[in-house]
């Protein structure tokens, strides 16, 4: 009998670590469910597209009352057409208290699909990363989007882009509701290094934790959550711009 017990809670613990798409070594983790219909998009009362400085046309999205991008942002310029440095070497990204950006991988095909990746500098920079009437989110917003949602425990899924075209198996709970359309773009460490795009989807606020980091939000594919910790301000993550 405890031999049968033993064998059912192996598979068990088999079942999870391979249906698991998390990984201890990511800047995060979490876990949960969600459902619910889509939200189509446009903001309302105002525009269903908003264009940045380079050209590039993003559709929006009515969530409650906020109004907010559904695509990464992929601008190479700030709004008052100053260039934001891209293309750093391994060694010049980990050097910068500038802001940068980088196409993960260093590939710009993958900024087609996910958008760019920005150092928290960017984020901070008074030249400003968003569109005019629109601004990187603040701590606060993003709490206020996650509790309109139902809370930080469901409301990944309503956010995460439906099937595994682009997230990984099993990506959890996804059913973009939202209308959000969450992607999940990776990161770049400090060091340069690039990691888990199709596995998790970082997305920087406009609030510093100290002087050394800056909160952010997380989606992972094994989730139907959402997360918050603060990292290091060297880190590129992406950003999803809100409107004024």
């Amino acid at each position: 009998m405890k031999s049968t017990r033993l064998a059912i809670l192996l598979l068990f613990i088999l079942t999870v670590a391979i249906t698991s798409c998390s990984d201890d070594n990511s800047p995060g983790g979490s876990s949960n469910n969600n459902g619910g219909g889509a939200n189509t998009g446009g903001c309302a009362g105002g525009p269903s597209t908003v264009t940045d400085i380079d050209g590039n046309v993003y559709h929006v999205v009515s969530i409650g009352n906020q109004c907010w991008m559904k695509e990464n942002l992929k601008t190479t310029h700030y709004k008052n057409g100053a260039a934001i440095p891209s293309n750093l070497t391994d060694a010049q990204w980990q050097a910068t208290t500038s802001g940068a950006s980088a196409d993960y991988n260093n590939d710009p095909t993958n900024t087609a699909v996910y958008g760019k990746l920005y150092n928290w500098y960017a984020v901070a920079d008074p030249q400003g990363l968003c569109p005019t009437n629109w601004h990187v989110p603040t701590d606060a917003e993003f709490d206020t989007l996650f509790n309109y949602l139902g809370g930080d425990s469901v409301c990944g899924g309503a956010m995460k882009e439906i099937g595994t075209t682009h997230w990984a198996i099993p990506n959890t709970g996804a059913n973009n509701s939202s209308g959000f359309l969450g992607l999940p773009g990776g990161v770049r460490y400090g060091s340069g290094v690039y990691g888990f795009v199709g596995y998790y989807g970082y997305w920087w606020s406009a609030t510093q934790f100290s002087s050394a980091d800056a909160y952010f939000r997380y989606l992972n594919c094994s989730s139907s959550g959402v997360s918050r910790s603060s990292y290091e301000v060297a880190f590129g993550f992406s950003v999803r711009c809100v409107r004024d």
